[in-house]
């Protein structure tokens, strides 16, 4: 995909290097990549290959090394200085709740934090996000041990809705969900991304979830970007990680979505 308006994200010459037990750790070098304003790119990887390390660094929470990240035209690094939940939504793995506040006070949290708003439009914009995610208002006083794997996630992604971020960062957003649940998901995540325009980035290791949503898959290996693109064009790449990646037996069904998803090619 190609505008003429700048890149939602802009990553270029990017190196990530950490310092461990003495050693010094390159996981990015020379790294380049540019996500356009409604994309849905995702980032896939061996374990150790700096996915989630560079949704880290998009959100501006790890410093390049070298190189630079912006986002929505600002260093990436910088973006608390503009309120990063206004600009960034971030869905974690796990959902990361707080276990002690209830459905409506964690959506609400980021809200909260500005103390720009009466609390009648916080719990108000809660409920409306907590409708969006596909569920009933009845479980805004829930807790998050009384919610199920994929309630959670629903809930987590209200949250991360809450500011009207143009950016959302997914972390594998279906991980521990059963099939039917994550497929689900997956048609909340393809709707909300039609519906209000998002750019997003995903890590994942389930094809399923990649095939099903992806405008362009990104590789990382070998600490570089190793080729981006449609998935068909990605899956010819020739590179050990891509071949055990896509075309192992664990591919083909996720080849046959691909052919019933043409969207995503």
């Amino acid at each position: 995909m190609t505008t003429d308006a700048p890149a939602v994200v802009e990553i270029r010459k990017l190196w990530s290097i950490f310092q461990v037990a003495g050693r010094e750790i390159v996981v990015h070098k020379d790294l380049d990549l540019s996500i356009e304003r409604g994309e849905l790119v995702s980032l896939v990887g061996g374990s150790g290959s700096g996915k989630t390390v560079m949704l880290r660094t998009i959100l501006g929470l790890e410093v390049p090394a070298r190189g630079t990240v912006k986002v929505l035209g600002r260093p990436a690094d910088r973006l608390s200085d503009a309120g990063a939940a206004s600009r960034v939504g971030m869905l974690f793995q796990h959902g990361a709740l707080f276990s002690a506040f209830s459905v409506l006070d964690n959506i609400a949290f980021p809200l909260r934090e500005l103390k720009t708003l009466p609390e009648d439009l916080v719990r108000d914009a809660a409920l409306v996000k907590l409708q969006m995610v596909g569920l009933d208002t009845a479980h805004a006083h829930k807790m998050p041990a009384d919610l199920s794997g994929g309630m959670i996630k629903r809930v987590a992604l209200a949250r991360a809705l809450i500011m009207d971020p143009p950016l959302l960062l997914l972390d594998e957003p279906t991980a521990g969900l059963d099939p039917d649940s994550a497929d689900a998901f997956c048609a909340l995540i393809r709707s909300l991304h039609r519906e209000l325009g998002l750019t997003v980035v995903m890590v994942t290791h389930d094809l399923d979830t990649l095939f099903e949503l992806s405008t362009r898959v990104a590789v990382l290996a070998d600490k570089h970007m190793i080729v981006h693109g449609p998935p068909k064009d990605v899956i010819a790449f020739p590179h050990p990680f891509i071949h055990d990646f896509f075309l192992g037996e664990r591919g083909q069904r996720a080849m046959e979505l691909l052919r019933e998803y043409p969207f995503a090619v």
